[in-house]
């Protein structure tokens, strides 16, 4: 074993959501979303250099001469498989490895929604997993992946950068396409999986206006679009998406968005009071009547009002999940005051 996977073992064992590699630094570990140094000696440029060159090939390492940058996945027997970011920062090479572990973990165990279930057996339109980095976003979509695979016979077909999760064929089959190694870009990927019969489409992270656009298409053609954004909430998401689009666009975009969308699952990981690990807070929000208005009418900002009045609906806002966590006493008041939007929720 050399001392990259060394240092991958410590981190698995550690329960580590992610490794630093660092020039001048010792190796640090993020645990429960705090940054730890491992007893390990301060890294040196040509340490962190070795360890790169053992992990890449030669096509690995004719882009990042170029580029300067590089993501990918990894998988080592016994640890799991790791996302790695290879960067230059000071003239140095640094690397950022996120821990994906060696099996998908459970609904239960990620205290995930039964909402998911319904989002798996939906059999057409467009649902958004949304959140900051390191939110789970992936997990959830892969968690999604797996029950599909397990109750229904369809064609899934995923575009992901990287790779994370690795699927064998159930009760659907599985088509997993990577950008740059069996894609050129999301887009691409996207607009040529329209031809090759899928049931299900999973977009790892919508990036641009025509990754956005062809989702919409192909969610209105009858398709199930699966896919990530970086918003905070399902309020922010319709604006994203729609603002992404000219504003000469923007009005057809809000009735395709409107009739396509089926829902939005926002994610949050919180600190757990006394532990290294954290907790997941969430918000649903389920399309109807009165927020396909919303968005046809350009009214984002009644959005919360709707998912606070349709609780009995399986509509649940974030701030009302992160005052569950708080009177359980998962989470502290502090963490719970600074992630709600309404403060009073919390101050009573």
């Amino acid at each position: 074993m050399n001392k990259f996977e060394v240092l991958l073992e410590k981190a698995v064992q550690e329960d580590a959501s992610d490794l630093h590699l660092i020039c001048g630094l010792r190796p640090m570990l993020r645990i429960g979303g705090e940054l730890y140094p491992m007893k390990e000696k301060v890294l040196e440029s040509e340490d962190i250099s070795k360890m790169v060159d053992s992990i890449l090939n030669p096509f690995q390492k004719e882009k990042f001469k170029k580029e300067l940058q590089l993501s990918f996945s990894i998988y080592f027997p016994g640890l799991g498989r790791f996302r790695v970011s290879v960067y230059k920062a000071k003239g140095n090479i640094e690397m950022a490895i996120r821990i994906i572990g060696e099996r998908l973990k459970s609904k239960v165990e990620l205290r995930l929604p039964d909402y998911i279930d319904e989002i798996a057996h939906f059999p057409n339109g467009l649902v958004l997993v949304t959140g900051p980095t390191g939110a789970g976003k992936t997990t959830t979509l892969n968690i999604i992946i797996d029950i599909i695979n397990n109750d229904r016979s369809a064609k899934i077909l995923t575009i992901e950068d990287p790779i994370e999760y690795y699927h064998s064929h159930k009760k659907s089959l599985i088509v997993q396409k990577e950008v740059l190694i069996d894609t050129p870009s999301f887009d691409m990927a996207l607009f040529h999986a329209l031809r090759e019969d899928p049931d299900v489409i999973v977009i790892g992270e919508m990036r641009n206006l025509e990754t956005i656009q062809t989702a919409l298409t192909a969610a209105e053609t009858g398709h199930l679009v699966l896919a990530t954004l970086h918003t905070a909430d399902a309020t922010q998401t319709i604006q994203r998406i729609v603002d992404v689009f000219p504003p000469h666009q923007q009005s057809q975009v809000r009735v395709q968005l409107a009739y396509t969308l089926r829902g939005v699952l926002s994610q949050r990981l919180l600190p757990v009071v006394g532990e290294k690990k954290r907790v997941l807070a969430h918000e649903i929000l389920k399309n109807n009547a009165a927020v396909r208005n919303c968005i046809r009418e350009n009214k984002p900002s009644s959005i919360r009002n709707i998912i606070q009045t349709h609780y009995r609906d399986g509509m649940i806002l974030m701030d009302s999940v992160i005052k569950e966590l708080y009177q359980e006493g998962i989470i502290s008041y502090d963490t719970a005051l600074i992630n709600v939007v309404n403060e009073k929720i919390i101050k009573g």
